[in-house]
């Protein structure tokens, strides 16, 4: 009953407004929460909800994965990495495909499993594909800190980390192409429905230059049906108002200030750096990179990649991955979708990750 009550709200003030309203969902967690519950059916038609920058898989560069499997593909070595990471392409394969062709990368589900199996096999540098948002980082750090305590010397990690309000500072102010406005009218959003497990990590003050430079109201947001429709409900009352705040609907986990521990241990270990996301460009100071002291640790500073693009990282042929993760296209308006790229032979990353838009799309649009 309380949901079927946000719901005739929503529509009532959605009905109050004399234009329609698009609300982008950040967090890939979100975009699938909403397919899954069929929220965009109950919502109404004038009200649309698009997918951002949001799945740390989604975003992972092309270099940086042809960089992984270089390394991983290095004598004596072994290179471990999230599951999620084992399918997202390169150029033309990925590190599932290295694997079999006999390079040894193990399937960890923590950097603490990447550390343990360098204890164990000390004889051999072990590298841990360091990737995802805020919410992995302090994770990381914090095996860091306990392979100097425990003296493991081959543990080594391979940063691919990003972080997320540099990248809507990006989207809302394009700095260069391809980022650049362009599709359907350019990027238009009229408010941001932010990541509920990032935001546990780094609080709502991050987010503030959306409200106060750009003007745009966002919600932090929980995960459930209900979460989500009272902060589709809050955006819309501070549209109708002319607000814009950034105010947290996800109360029970989100603090204001965030988790100040883990903010000083990410801050520790590592420091900003500029950072290419996948199919959108480069972003000034989206990426982590470790300090100076521990430099000791990063792989790119041990030993050398050798990784070379005749033009630049390309993106597969008429993938429309970058357009869907700036909100410039859904995922049925790329020409590969549902043909040549599926959920078991993906193209682009989009339809790699669990998380990612083009998966959720197939797997809850009717189109499997």
């Amino acid at each position: 009953m309380e949901q079927l009550a946000i719901i005739e709200k929503i529509k009532k003030l959605s009905g109050s407004m004399n234009r329609p309203v698009r609300l982008m969902e950040v967090c890939g967690t979100h975009t699938v929460a909403i397919f899954r519950h069929g929220l965009r059916n109950l919502l109404p038609e004038t009200l649309k909800l698009i997918s951002g920058p949001g799945c740390p898989v989604c975003v992972t560069s092309v270099e940086d994965v042809e960089k992984a499997m270089a390394i991983a593909k290095m004598d004596g070595l072994i290179f471990t990495t999230f599951g999620d990471m084992m399918r997202v392409p390169g150029i033309g394969k990925n590190l599932s495909e290295a694997r079999a062709e006999g390079a040894d990368i193990r399937v960890v589900y923590s950097p603490m499993d990447a550390l343990k199996i360098a204890s164990d096999n000390t004889d051999r540098k072990v590298v841990f594909f360091a990737t995802g948002f805020e919410t992995t980082s302090p994770s990381v750090a914090g095996a860091l800190f306990e392979a100097d305590r425990m003296k493991i010397d081959n543990f080594y990690i391979y940063s691919a980390h990003k972080l997320v309000p540099p990248a809507l500072d990006a989207l809302l102010n394009p700095p260069s192409p391809p980022f650049s406005k362009g599709g359907k009218g350019g990027f238009e959003v009229d408010g941001f429905i932010l990541p509920g497990h990032v935001s546990t990590i780094i609080g709502s003050k991050p987010y503030e230059f959306i409200a106060g430079k750009y003007k745009k109201p966002s919600v932090i947001t929980g995960f459930d049906a209900g979460d989500i429709l009272q902060g589709v409900g809050m955006l819309l009352e501070q549209i109708l108002s002319g607000m814009a705040e950034i105010e947290i609907q996800y109360k029970s986990v989100v603090k204001e200030e965030g988790n100040p521990k883990a903010v000083a241990l990410i801050n520790e270990y590592f420091e900003p750096a500029d950072a290419y996301w996948r199919g959108i460009g480069m972003i000034p100071l989206s990426g982590l990179r470790l300090r100076e002291k521990f430099r000791r640790r990063d792989i790119s500073s041990v030993i050398k990649i050798d990784v070379s693009f005749a033009s630049g990282p390309q993106e597969p042929q008429g993938c429309s991955c970058g357009e869907i993760l700036r909100g410039l296209k859904t995922p049925d308006e790329c020409p590969l979708f549902g043909c040549a790229c599926t959920p078991e032979s993906p193209v682009g990353a989009c339809m790699v990750s669990t998380e990612g838009s083009c998966a959720a799309y197939y797997k809850y649009g009717g189109f499997n």
